[in-house]
């Protein structure tokens, strides 16, 4: 084993009993009606620290049935946005109140470190607040040269009935850029969380129900993407499917919406490079470089694995990073110093580990770490921090998502050939360029094919700016005023004044 700052104290007491995640459905809490159950064991301490109701198509059935029934009748939908917006915010109140607690329980479903949860489920509160204020912003066009006698009004209303499927490597974040913007604009919904985290998600149905929000429209159903993620990807009283998760899955989504054309909108993987330039601050990109590979563990769709550097500087960059590799702070997620922590299953990280023997294998070099890696008094899902030299573009560790702490190693010589590196990938989330000079940063972020493009600063966020991708990274945005139209649907209106309209049929005397 490398010098490595590995941490095996903890700061926290575990919880007493496992968390039990029930469906929330028209305003109340369920059991699966047959039973059945999942456990969630701990990536980073073994235990079972979550039993969740296990969820069927019947459960599926009565959580879409109910939120059709709550749209139809209006009973959110016809709400004024000031009404909407007053509710929104008293949940924005309740998820800061227990940040703590939901916190804790991120953590040791998914194993990222508890100073990162605690900064996803408490910061969450903050994308409630935006959605909220968006909710009394909604608002069509006129249109008066039409003609004297023709008013043309164009409406914005809310979408329908939608289903939001998340993932587990940010549970309550990717549910908070969602569920809020959707209620927002009048929808009802349907949520499906991740099976291996599924409690701070069926710990928001007390919070809706505290907050005022009417009974069915916002349901909760918990368990496997078949049956429930398939129903709610196909059912014929789904209007609109949101889901963040693997590019092959949501091309899956994509094909079962398509026989009842809802309206998709897919966030998908990244390939995400940051290019560094000569003139760059050396020390602020190898610690945004640092930063966004081991960042909850690497397993971040806006993870920069991908690190493109001028040849120039390319030694001197590598070895700063390294340095700052080896003084990352990594193991028990518990510990409030952590700051890598464990891989969310074992299979995971046996993937993980096979992109980096495979890339051995084809001449590759590990300068760093490269092997899974026990905690001691915690456990053995970690995998080192890591870094890989002698890559070529055609490697799969180069081209594909490996979701791990593993940063790849790649050098340029000019823009030109740094912009072909960078958009040579099916992928297309998000790029970063590093440069003094503001003509590079510009000409970069126009070239690069990415949804986000961050100049001298890697992941940096707000929810009055979108989020998506380009290519096969999905479609349609998140957050912002564009991830909020996303759940309205235009509709035009045309009025005649008074009783102007020529007849088309004319009358003829008998």
């Amino acid at each position: 084993m490398q010098d490595l700052n590995i941490l095996s104290d903890q700061s926290l007491e575990m919880p007493a009993s496992p968390y039990q995640a029930r469906h929330f459905i028209n305003g109340r809490y369920i059991d699966s009606a047959d039973k059945r159950q999942s456990d969630r064991r701990s990536p980073s301490h073994g235990i079972v620290v979550s039993q969740a109701a296990l969820g069927s198509e019947h459960e599926t059935e009565e959580a879409i049935e109910s939120a059709r029934t709550a749209f139809d009748d209006g009973r959110w939908s016809q709400l004024s946005g000031k009404e909407r917006s007053i509710i929104l915010n008293k949940v924005a109140d309740l998820i800061e109140k227990n940040a703590e607690r939901l916190a804790i329980i991120e953590t040791l479903e998914s194993g990222k470190p508890i100073s990162q949860a605690r900064a996803e489920c408490g910061g969450a509160a903050d994308l409630w607040r935006y959605a909220a204020s968006l909710a009394r912003t909604v608002h069509g066009d006129s249109h008066n040269t039409l003609g004297k006698d023709i008013l043309g009004v164009v409406l914005k209303e809310p979408i329908g009935v939608v289903s939001i499927i998340t993932p587990w490597n940010f549970p309550f974040w990717i549910l908070s850029q969602k569920l809020p913007f959707a209620l927002a604009a009048g929808c009802c919904c349907v949520v499906k969380p991740s099976e291996m985290t599924p409690s701070t998600t069926a710990m928001i149905g007390d919070f809706l129900a505290e907050a005022g929000l009417p009974a069915g429209v916002c349901n909760i159903v918990l368990g496997y993407g078949d049956p429930v993620g398939s129903l709610l990807s196909s059912h014929r009283d789904i209007d609109m499917v949101s889901f963040t998760g693997s590019t092959a899955v949501g091309k899956l989504i994509t094909k079962s919406a398509g026989d009842s054309l809802k309206k998709v909108a897919l966030e998908l993987g990244g390939k995400n490079p940051q290019v560094i330039f000569p003139d760059a601050n050396i020390e602020q990109a190898a610690d945004a470089v640092t930063f966004g590979v081991y960042f909850n563990v690497g397993q971040c769709c806006n993870s920069s694995s991908r690190i493109i550097v001028h040849e120039d500087i390319a030694k001197d960059f590598v070895e700063y990073v390294l340095c700052l590799s080896r003084k990352v702070a990594f193991g028990n997620p518990l510990n409030d110093e952590t700051q890598v922590g464990a891989i969310v299953t074992p299979e995971h990280l046996q993937k993980i580990d096979g992109y980096i023997k495979d890339a051995v294998k084809q001449g590759a070099k590990v300068s760093l770490g490269g092997d899974p890696l026990s905690v001691p008094n915690v456990g053995e899902q970690f995998y080192q921090p890591t870094v890989v030299e002698n890559i070529t573009p055609d490697m799969a560790i180069a081209r594909e998502e490996v979701f791990g702490p593993v940063l790849t190693i790649l050098t340029f010589r000019t823009l030109e050939e740094a912009i072909q590196l960078v958009n040579d990938t099916e992928y297309g989330l998000s790029a970063g360029v590093w440069s003094a000079n503001v003509d590079t940063c510009l000409e970069f972020s126009r070239r690069a094919h990415a949804g986000t493009v961050w100049t001298n600063t890697w992941m940096d966020g707000f929810p009055e700016l979108a989020f998506g991708g380009m290519k096969q990274s999905g479609q349609g945005r998140e957050i912002g005023s564009y991830g909020f139209e996303e759940f309205l649907e235009v509709k035009s209106l045309v009025m005649r004044i008074g009783n102007t309209r020529q007849k088309w049929v004319k009358e003829t005397s008998t």
